[in-house]
């Protein structure tokens, strides 16, 4: 008998299965009926006349209208959504997702962004380090099976966090690939909160061009060839030309973590 085989066979047999998470919330909790109610009668009524509203129209309406609390998320690529909350959404506290497997640079990002901006910024995190999540699911999770990771350190994170909210802010760009090439700027997500998109009709040039106008925190990777950046260990600089989003989960077939899908 081959000890060391036999060592490594358990070592594989003790690892739990990636289908199922660890143990806590991974959901968002229940809106209120009432609330439910309302935000579905907005996306009905607004949705149409927001489809290509500005950044400044949409985000003035969500002060206007939304019934309960807003996130603005933050991935740190860029720091575009803070600056337009800080102008038309000042009331909205600011969400980052840290999935513990960032660039530095975006957790310098963060920590300027907290700086700069008034608003409560709110750290998301999964609840497994990344050594307990090697220990539990086994190393390199994000290769083996990168769904499983993605879910665990950002699809429930965010869940969670969610919960005291009645809506929450994107950077979703419709320019960014095929699969948001018809994004709205305003819908409901599964849970029947809003989920309101101000840049949704932005280019990245576009995007740039604010950043540099306005003299936003710059995240460096953006000007070394990463228009769009996830975590370190998933994403790769793109060539000139290419879809922004081809340096994310290189070489897999994917191109969506799941939280906008």
């Amino acid at each position: 008998m081959n000890l060391l085989n036999a060592t490594a066979a358990a070592a594989v047999a003790d690892l739990r299965d990636p289908g199922v998470s660890p143990g806590g919330p991974t959901t968002t909790g229940e809106l209120s009926g009432k609330v439910r109610e309302e935000n579905a009668r907005l996306v009905e009524k607004h949705a149409d006349e927001l489809y290509d509203a500005d950044a400044a129209t949409i985000l003035e309406w969500a002060a206007e209208h939304v019934p309960g609390r807003t996130a603005v998320t933050l991935s740190m690529e860029n720091t575009v959504l803070a600056e337009l909350a800080a102008r038309h959404l000042p009331q909205a506290d600011l969400l980052f997702l840290d999935t513990g497997y960032h660039f530095d640079e975006t957790l310098e990002v963060a920590g300027r962004v907290d700086a700069r901006y008034p608003q409560l910024l709110v750290t998301a995190k999964p609840r497994l380090s990344r050594a307990q999540q090697d220990s539990t699911y086994g190393a390199n999770l994000y290769r083996s099976n990168p769904a499983a990771c993605c879910r665990m350190r950002k699809v429930e994170p965010l869940a969670v966090n969610l919960t005291p909210y009645a809506g929450w802010v994107t950077g979703l760009r419709r320019a960014d690939g095929p699969t948001r090439a018809a994004a709205p700027a305003l819908s409901l997500d599964p849970t029947g909160r809003l989920k309101i998109s101000p840049i949704i009709t932005w280019s990245l040039e576009a995007t740039e061009a604010f950043i540099d106008d306005n003299n936003l925190i710059v995240h460096p990777l953006t000007r070394q060839g990463y228009p769009s950046i996830g975590c370190a260990t998933c994403t790769l600089p793109v060539a000139e030309g290419e879809d922004p989003r081809a340096g994310r989960w290189a070489g897999q077939n994917k191109t969506e973590c799941g939280l906008h899908s």
